[in-house]
């Protein structure tokens, strides 16, 4: 008998697990649009964001997941503040920090608008 608590909805996106050590390197190799994504596993909106963010339709290519624990480096790079903490890359620039609920709509909205912005050099 299955459940319908049983059912896993595959992701539709490609997801990666950032490091310190591999942070810089694997996101300027990247092209098209990455959504930085740094979590903790004690935190109970991040372990939202990772159930929820897989399954919606966002305007990005990948999910990068950094767990903000064992990577104090890019926490403090990025000035991580709050988690889960987003972040918008696209082929290697970097369009800073996303600011939104963890909607569709409202990610979509917010990641539309900080591609509009000026790209910089990653943290």
């Amino acid at each position: 008998m299955c459940r319908s608590s049983d059912i896993v909805f595959p992701s539709i996106v490609v997801e990666s697990e950032l490091t310190d050590f591999d942070a810089d390197q694997r996101l300027l190799a990247m092209s098209g649009v990455s959504l930085v994504v740094f979590t903790s596993v004690g935190c109970a909106s991040c372990r939202y964001a990772r159930e929820q963010l897989p399954g919606l339709e966002l305007a990005v290519d990948r999910l990068c997941w950094i767990d903000a624990g064992n990577n104090g480096g890019l926490v403090e790079r990025y000035s991580v503040f709050h988690l889960p903490a987003l972040f918008v890359v696209r082929d290697g620039e970097f369009y800073g920090a996303l600011q939104s609920r963890l909607t569709r709509i409202e990610l979509n909205a917010a990641l539309g608008q900080a591609l509009g912005g000026t790209a910089e050099e990653l943290p």
